[in-house]
């Protein structure tokens, strides 16, 4: 008996778990003014699901708030687009 109440307790738990888990962040495009096919694309996307993008500063801010609750980016961000070597120069 003390098994069947463990096991229920470990299913459970892992249904509770899984059922909390959000999406994973999506990724950078280079991309910045999409044209074709791939703009078709990026139109029918909910904005927080569309990657990441140089210069997009409105969606890029409402995907950070989205997955991690803060409009500023992180250096990691800033490395990816291309703005942090730039953005040391003028230091």
């Amino acid at each position: 008996m003390k098994n069947l109440l463990f096991i229920g307790c470990i299913v459970l738990t892992t249904c509770v778990t899984l059922g909390e888990v959000k999406a994973a962040e999506p990724g950078w495009s280079s991309v910045i003014v999409a044209t074709g096919e791939y703009r078709e694309q990026l139109d029918k996307t909910p904005i927080v699901s569309r990657p990441y993008r140089p210069f997009h500063f409105y969606g890029n801010t409402v995907r950070r708030m989205h997955y991690r609750g803060t409009p500023l980016p992180t250096p990691r961000d800033l490395v990816t687009t291309g703005l942090f070597p730039i953005m040391m120069r003028n230091r």
